[in-house]
């Protein structure tokens, strides 16, 4: 997202280009990817080969010439491009010369418009685009502006969805399948980078990797909380594309542009949301103005922050325990506290996948832990090893 600064109105970057809410634990400047062009316009490079396959790695057996390619890319983008829109964080600032408070704009990023029912549009954007806003303010394709309403936003997933009147929306886009993403095919990033001046804009790169874990600081303490799970792409990816769309040759939604690794020795990784990842966080969101997660109801801490002595003295625990979390504090009528856990117990397994540390026991309770379900616990409780059945 590109932050306006309310008092001057100028321009200024938020950092990188997409940061989670807060820091990537990654230091540097912004570099942004380029896209290596061929010498020769007419010869089959892998990468043609692997774009001649549909938008989900499927297809003919035909490679594409560098003018098919540029071809399919331009159809993929008149497909697509109408549903892509900018976001504007409107946001309340006090005005210098009359003490009175006023709204004005403090920042731009994109969006997407992905579902029209019943006289509204919705459209998914990130979650740090939309932070802090008093107001949201939509910029549809011609230039049309329209307001827009929060549904809800997840820092964890850097998600949000907001709400709109249909009446000038074009079109909305549909969702591909990112399981189905391949290295080296085709990516097409579109949105507005550095604002809405440079609205619709198009970069073009390929996947150049799946399933890429990145460490995120949420609150700006410089520690991790959480590992979000993104694709990899040289597409160029820059301040104000955040919430911006990832689409294949076929104009379809493979990924939420979100951020970018920002080292001064790297060039050309742009990260990404993938779409699979993002549809039920984009359901809940809509329905519920929040993702419906399971709460254990406990206070933790990781183990590995203790001292070994203390590991040892206080929590009893054998020496080859060296990974897991300690519970600190049980809320009542929790789920925790139904399930017997107590102060001081250590949490290493669910069911029976380790757990090294408060970041992975997120990632399992929230990735694979539904409202209802049940999960066996394996707990250190005095040195003692137990198993202990919590439900959700």
């Amino acid at each position: 997202m590109v932050r306006l600064e309310p008092g001057r109105r100028r321009l200024r970057f938020a950092g990188t280009a997409g940061i989670l809410s807060a820091a990537l634990l990654l230091q540097g400047c912004l570099s942004s990817g380029q896209q290596a062009e061929g010498e020769k316009n007419n010869v089959n490079t892998a990468a043609d080969a692997e774009a001649a396959k549909d938008g989900n790695g499927k297809g003919n057996d035909a490679a594409y010439t560098a003018l098919e390619l540029q071809d399919g890319i331009v159809g993929a983008v008149d497909e697509a491009s109408a549903a892509v829109v900018g976001v504007t964080n409107l946001q309340t600032a006090g005005n210098y010369w009359t003490g009175s408070e006023e709204t004005v704009p403090a920042g731009v990023g994109s969006g997407v418009i992905y579902k029209r029912e019943e006289g509204k549009a919705y459209v998914v954007t990130n979650n740090h685009v939309v932070e802090g806003a008093s107001q949201l303010e939509i910029t549809l394709e011609d230039g049309t502006k329209v307001p827009a309403r929060l549904l809800g936003a997840d820092i964890w997933t850097d998600l949000a969805v907001v709400e709109i009147d249909d009446a000038d929306v074009q079109d909305v886009i549909e969702f591909g399948d990112s399981d189905e993403l391949k290295r080296g095919q085709t990516a097409i990033a579109i949105g507005n980078p550095l604002g809405l001046g440079f609205s619709g804009s198009v970069t073009v790169g390929v996947i150049s990797g799946k399933e890429r874990s990145i460490p995120v600081d949420l609150n700006g303490d410089q520690s991790v909380d959480w590992n979000a799970e993104v694709l990899q792409t040289d597409a160029a990816i820059n301040p104000g594309n955040s919430g911006g769309a990832l689409v294949d040759l076929n104009g379809l939604l493979i990924g939420i542009n979100s951020m970018k690794i920002a080292e001064a020795s790297v060039e050309g990784i742009g990260l990404a949301i993938p779409i699979n990842s993002a549809i039920p966080i984009i359901e809940d969101l809509e329905q519920y103005g929040e993702v419906r997660r399971p709460q254990m109801g406990v206070t933790l801490f990781d183990l590995m922050d203790i001292p070994a002595v203390y590991q040892q003295q206080e929590l009893n625990l054998p020496k080859d325990v060296t990974e897991g979390v300690v519970v600190d504090q049980v809320a009542r009528g929790s789920a925790a506290q139904e399930a017997g856990l107590r102060q001081y117990d250590v949490i290493t397994a669910m069911d029976g996948e380790p757990i090294a540390d408060l970041i992975g026991l997120r990632k399992y309770l929230y990735n694979e832990v539904k409202e209802g379900d049940t999960v066996m616990l394996e707990v250190y409780r005095d040195g003692k090893s137990t198993n202990i059945e919590i439900k959700f």
